[in-house]
């Protein structure tokens, strides 16, 4: 993966990108997908457009979202 990464790359830019489907994703086809496609970046895409954009996050915010998430859910 070359330059820098910011929101709004197509996905297959990422090209460590492994991505993988949330648990909770609907039988729609309405899903959310996760990649860690570097030490300290997150990356998420729409599963229904895997090659558009994604959002990337440094691993720490995601990290802390979903703990947020985790905790609200309590």
């Amino acid at each position: 993966m070359a330059g820098e990464v910011r929101n709004g790359v197509p996905a297959d830019r990422l090209e460590a990108a492994v991505w993988r489907k949330s648990s909770r994703s609907g039988a729609q086809g309405n899903c959310v997908e996760l990649s860690w496609p570097g030490d300290e970046m997150a990356a998420v895409r729409n599963s229904r457009d895997p090659h558009g954009p994604v959002l990337v996050y440094t691993r720490a915010h995601l990290v802390a979202f979903l703990a947020d998430v985790r905790e609200r859910e309590d």
